[in-house]
């Protein structure tokens, strides 16, 4: 399957998903589709049949609340059966809301508490470089968590010890929960803001596959700094009605609305 196929797969996922569950954050999931689509198609080196394997990329993803879109990657990769998706949700299912690693394979860390991921990714990368080992690790961050100053901590830790290995994608789509994030708490200068921590940084569309493909498997080995990657993406990317819109932060797909976006979403992947 291609990245443009898994992508797409994604996002119809997430607003069956959230559909069915009557769930939140569409509009998160549609906003990283395409970076998860590149990691798990692409990037990462990993190993469905042995989610446990030792040599494994690690990926987080921090803004948890979008974990509809992880599972999504996963079932489509071959980690647990797509059926069980439709049971995102529901009064004892596994695939909570915001993502669990509980019983689920593939899913290194239970996130949802924002500002939570990068530290645990830095002590993951550290740990990497103490033991020799070349495996890579990632973490999804989204622009509101930015606000978390243990991001901003961890981030001093991980060029301090040279954490190379590390890198971090930043969905910057623009939006928190209930605002922009200009209103919110304005992050610009946001790249010289990395930098200035001892990051090296690439700005990329979000949405431009081969560009992300590029950036997210640069070899760690050729620095010293860890990588952030800002990728500007929109949120709700692929449903018209949904894209640059607080509403479907917390806004489930239901009626009209949900046969609407399933109908864009075939327009879009003609598009593609």
């Amino acid at each position: 399957m291609n990245t443009h196929d898994l992508a797409l797969r994604i996002r119809r996922h997430a607003v069956r998903m959230t559909h069915l569950g009557k769930s939140s954050h569409v509009a998160a999931v549609l906003s990283m589709a395409d970076i998860i689509a590149v990691l798990y198609g692409q990037v990462l080196n990993k190993l469905p049949s042995e989610p446990k394997w030792p040599e494994r990329d690690r990926f987080i993803l921090s803004k948890g609340h979008a974990g509809a879109g992880i599972y999504a990657a996963l079932a489509e990769t071959g980690y647990f059966s797509v059926d069980e998706l439709e049971t995102h949700y529901a009064n004892g299912s596994r695939l909570s809301g915001h993502v669990s690693h509980r019983g689920i394979p593939g899913v290194e860390l239970s996130t949802g508490s924002l500002g939570h991921g990068l530290p645990v990714a830095v002590g993951m990368a550290f740990a990497a470089k103490l033991d020799s080992k070349r495996y890579r690790v990632y973490v999804l961050v989204g622009d509101g968590e930015c606000d978390e100053g243990s991001n901003w901590e961890a981030a001093l830790f991980a060029s301090h010890h040279k954490l190379s290995n590390l890198i971090a994608i930043v969905d910057y789509n623009k939006l928190q929960s209930l605002a922009t994030v200009e209103e919110t708490l304005r992050l610009e200068p946001f790249s010289a803001k990395w930098k200035s921590f001892g990051w090296d940084v690439i700005e990329v569309d979000g949405h431009e596959h081969e560009a992300l493909g590029e950036v997210l498997n640069l070899d760690p080995s050729n620095g010293e700094r860890p990588l952030c990657v800002v990728a500007h993406t929109v949120k709700g990317k692929g449903v018209s009605f949904m894209e640059n819109s607080v509403l479907w932060h917390y806004r489930s797909p239901q009626g009209e609305e949900y046969e609407m976006a399933l109908e864009e979403l075939g327009r879009f992947a003609d598009e593609r």
